[in-house]
């Protein structure tokens, strides 16, 4: 174990079209710098604020940034969406059913997402958090427009992966984020 993660735990190496080519551990996918997949999941109250974790000080990429709500690799054979119900449930404590998850945008595959290709999703909701130990030091609500004021002001505080989400068009969008 690497910062509390196995680093035996089975992802699926894409080429450059995001199909699937083989399947390697997250030790070896992370070594070789291997195409894989991830997805992030942002969620909103019904007052608009949006959840942003701050990464437990285990893991092995950005330890105690801010980041999604949630986020995780998806493991070999397994769906985007299937990843983002598990990390929703693992990481935030909330078992919510596939069908409240909607996507809001496909990042491919880029450095600043670790190499990864990213499905993004909006989760509504009036949940109570049970944030993993483990995965999340905590978490704290913003308004979207205080979150995109904050990651200008104070970019190294969060996450490289988040920075480059904020910045794509579809969830831009989904924030209703005009700047």
């Amino acid at each position: 174990m690497t910062g509390g993660q196995s680093q035996d735990e089975k992802f699926d190496v894409v080429d450059e079209h995001d199909a699937v080519v083989g399947v390697e551990t997250r030790g070896v996918v992370h070594a070789r710098n291997l195409r894989h997949r991830a997805c992030h999941v942002f969620w909103l109250r019904r007052d608009g604020m949006v959840c942003l974790q701050r990464r437990s000080y285990a893991k092995d990429s950005s330890p105690g940034l801010l980041s999604s709500s949630c986020a995780g690799h998806v493991d070999s054979g397994e769906s985007y969406l299937q990843a983002a119900v598990r990390e929703f449930r693992e990481e935030l404590g909330i078992g919510a059913p596939a069908e409240a998850f909607k996507e809001i945008d496909y990042a491919p595959c880029h450095p600043e997402l670790g190499n990864e290709f990213v499905r993004t999703y909006l989760i509504r909701g009036d949940w109570r958090a049970a944030p993993s130990g483990y995965e999340v030091d905590s978490v704290l609500w913003r308004s979207p427009e205080e979150l995109f004021a904050w990651t200008t002001w104070d970019r190294d505080a969060f996450a490289t992966p988040l920075h480059h989400l904020l910045a794509r068009p579809g969830v831009r969008e989904a924030f209703g984020h005009k700047g």
